[in-house]
This record gives C-alpha cells, sequence and structure tokens, in this order.
C-alpha cells in the first residue's frame, strides 16, 4: 500500500488548490478546490484573489453575473457555496434532497403551529405563486420585491415563545431557500457594494447558460466523491463524511462507486484517493497564501493537525468556524486581519525564517493594495475568531 507523508500531502495541497501555482481564472480556482466557501461574500473574492492570476474582482463578477460559469448556492452542511455551473445539479442531487426535506418539514411543522390550515397544500402554492411572481418580473428579483408580489411569503411565525431569543419572523427567506435547494431558483447579482450578503433571486432555467442535466443521486455523489478526492486526497472518509454531509453509508457507496483505494498516512491511519492519483508530487518551491476566513482550503479537512498544528484555538470560533490564515508550504502559519485603516495586520505564531518572513510582508502588502483598489471595503468575517480580533482592534 502507497504510503503518503505530510510532506506530500502539503505539496500537493500547494499544488493542486492554486496556492503554489495559480490557476488562470475564478473558474479554475473554484473548480481546483471543488467549490468556494461563500457564507462571508469577501470569502469568494479573496479566496480567488490569492488563486487566480485573473483574480480582480471584476473578473470574479464576470464568471459570477455575465458568462454564469460560477453560481452561488446552498450546499454541502447547507452552507453557502460557488460552484463552476457544471457542478450545480451534481451538489444538488448528492446533497440537497435531504437538506431541502428537512426544511420542508421544519417549515411545515412551524406553519401549523402559526395555525396555517392543510400546510402542505398551502406551502406548494405559495411557492408556485413565487415562482410566478418571479417570472413576471423577468426572471430576476430581490426577496422583498418577491414578498411585495406574493403577500404570503410575508406570514409570520413566532418562533421561540418564552426564550431569550424568541422573535417573529417572515417565511420569506425559508420559501427562498427551499426553492433554491431544490433546483428552482438560484442566488444572481447582489444589490448592495462589492462584499454585499444581499442578492437577487433568479429563475435557474433562465440564469444558468446552458440547461444542465441532474444525475441519480448515486451517480451525483460518485462524482462529487472523485472531484473531492482528486483535490483533497489522500484522506480518510472521514474528512469527506465531514465535508459532504453525506450518511457513512452514502460515503462509502460513493468512494467504492469512484473506484478509490486504499493508501497508507502517518501514524496507521489510512486514506483514500482515486486509483491513478499514486504519484509524488514535485516540490513547488517556497509560497506564501493570505487566506481568509472559511477559505476552502482551510475548511477541506475535518482532521487538520498536518496542516494546521496546535493553532486552532487562535484561528479558529468554538463552533469551528476558521478566520483569516497565513500559509507557508503547506502549513498555517499564523493569522491576519483588515483594519478599518485599511491596513493588513499580520501576526506570526512561529520564527518562519527571514526569508519567509519577507515572502509574508511582501503577500500582506499585495493584500493591502488588492483591497484599496476594491474601493470601500471592510474585510470583517460574519465569525469571529481570537485572532483576527486582537488584530483589527
Amino acid at each position: 500500500m502507497r504510503e503518503f507523508t505530510d510532506e506530500e500531502r502539503r505539496r500537493r495541497l500547494g499544488v493542486r488548490h492554486a496556492l503554489a501555482v495559480r490557476a488562470a481564472d475564478p473558474v479554475e480556482a473554484a473548480a481546483r478546490v471543488v467549490a468556494l466557501h461563500a457564507t462571508d461574500a469577501a470569502t469568494v473574492f479573496l479566496s480567488v484573489r490569492a488563486r487566480a492570476t485573473r483574480g480582480a474582482p471584476a473578473d470574479l463578477e464576470d464568471a459570477l453575473y455575465t458568462r454564469r460559469t460560477l453560481v452561488r448556492m446552498l450546499g454541502m452542511r447547507r452552507t453557502m457555496f460557488v460552484v463552476p455551473s457544471p457542478l450545480l445539479p451534481i451538489v444538488e442531487a448528492s446533497t440537497m434532497e435531504r437538506v431541502v426535506a428537512n426544511q420542508r418539514r421544519l417549515l411545515l411543522k412551524d406553519l401549523g403551529t402559526a395555525g396555517v390550515p392543510d400546510t402542505e397544500r398551502w406551502l406548494a402554492d405559495v411557492e408556485a405563486g413565487t415562482l410566478a411572481a418571479l417570472a413576471a418580473r423577468g426572471g430576476t428579483a430581490s426577496a422583498v420585491e418577491l414578498a411585495a408580489a406574493e403577500p404570503r411569503l410575508r406570514t409570520s411565525l413566532h418562533m421561540s415563545p418564552g426564550k431569550a431569543y424568541e422573535a417573529r419572523t417572515a417565511i420569506t427567506s425559508r420559501v427562498l431557500t427551499i426553492l433554491g435547494g431544490d433546483g428552482r431558483i438560484v442566488r444572481g447579482r447582489p444589490t448592495g457594494k462589492l462584499f454585499s450578503q444581499r442578492y437577487q433571486w433568479a429563475l435557474a432555467e433562465q440564469w444558468l447558460p446552458v440547461p444542465l442535466d441532474r444525475p441519480s443521486p448515486t451517480e451525483a455523489r460518485a462524482r462529487l466523491a472523485a472531484a473531492w478526492l482528486a483535490a483533497y486526497g489522500p484522506a480518510p472518509a472521514s474528512d469527506l463524511q465531514w465535508w459532504t454531509g453525506w450518511t457513512g453509508a452514502q460515503v462509502t457507496r460513493a468512494v467504492s462507486d469512484a473506484k478509490a483505494i486504499s493508501v497508507g498516512l502517518p501514524n496507521g491511519a489510512t486514506g483514500l484517493v482515486l486509483p491513478d492519483d499514486r504519484e509524488l508530487t514535485p516540490d513547488p518551491g517556497p509560497w506564501v497564501a493570505f487566506l481568509p476566513a472559511l477559505d476552502p482550503t482551510t475548511m477541506g479537512w475535518a482532521a487538520r493537525d498536518w496542516y494546521l498544528g496546535g493553532y486552532t484555538p487562535l484561528l479558529f470560533d468554538r463552533a469551528g468556524n476558521a478566520g483569516p490564515t497565513i500559509w507557508l508550504d503547506g502549513r498555517i502559519v499564523g493569522g491576519w486581519a483588515h483594519r478599518e485603516d485599511g491596513e493588513v495586520a499580520v501576526r506570526l505564531f512561529e520564527d518562519v525564517g527571514q526569508e519567509a518572513s519577507a515572502l509574508v510582508d511582501a503577500e500582506a502588502e499585495r493584500v493591502t493594495t488588492w483591497l484599496a483598489a476594491a474601493g470601500d471595503v471592510r474585510v470583517l468575517p460574519r465569525f469571529r475568531t481570537p485572532t483576527e480580533r486582537e488584530l483589527s482592534s
């Protein structure tokens, strides 16, 4: 059985994730890591900046909103991602059926509690009305515009009554999330500034550049597992299960259908690779990357000791969300933050040597310049981590 060292995994990470050898454009950058995390809008832009030769904001916006070769969607673990358009039906078929069923079940329960009669029929009618309202506006509209056209979207639910966090919320976002997970609508252009978190919604059939066939769930899981292993292997099946949110049985079937083979990892662990992917990676030379909060490389594996070491308390919040990280030759060695005055502040957790420190300083300057050119923007992660908080102040 082929043995893979941590050093080989780090070389693979640098090359395959387009950190040591850059991708040409945002689409290739996304494909190299399968999907870009998009919970924070800024993360998508900064992840592309770190990986693509043509990684300016205008390049990403062109791919997302003009050519539409990238699309923003809810995917694995009910997390926001930006994926190459051909991957959209694969993620939907492999992952979203269970997520959507669960979200619909919870909404139906809450509607019943609120006194809505015949909840399943009522919700189906609201969904149809929402799609009709979207079509009537030319296939693109904001959530506010849709709620005005389909008033039942403004139905209010009283959540967690009697609790300190009780609230009354409209069902608008929950219905739109279900329609998006079903593949009937997609998130379109933002309605605000560059890093805005508010988006228009669009009919999928009109937004996507070409019609996309949806595979069976079993085929889709095999294809997604193969894509993940090509980017993140060798890795244990447990990492794939964490990344996708699949059941253990689904992971077992998917890696079998992908014809993955077992390989050795340090400390007696076992990982998986694709059958034609056992060659070692040439050393790409020294490289440094400043990755944003929730970057797909930082969040790509559940077991992270081989690239994170003991820095979890400094760079992750209590829920497991990663903050901005500094990478050196396949390892995380520090963190960074964007201050209000525009400075990119840096903290290294170890002595990396004079040459590597110079590479870090040069990359910090490049990130600072890039952010300044992006306009009136501030990178402030949704999930704050200890190092990011300290450096931001």
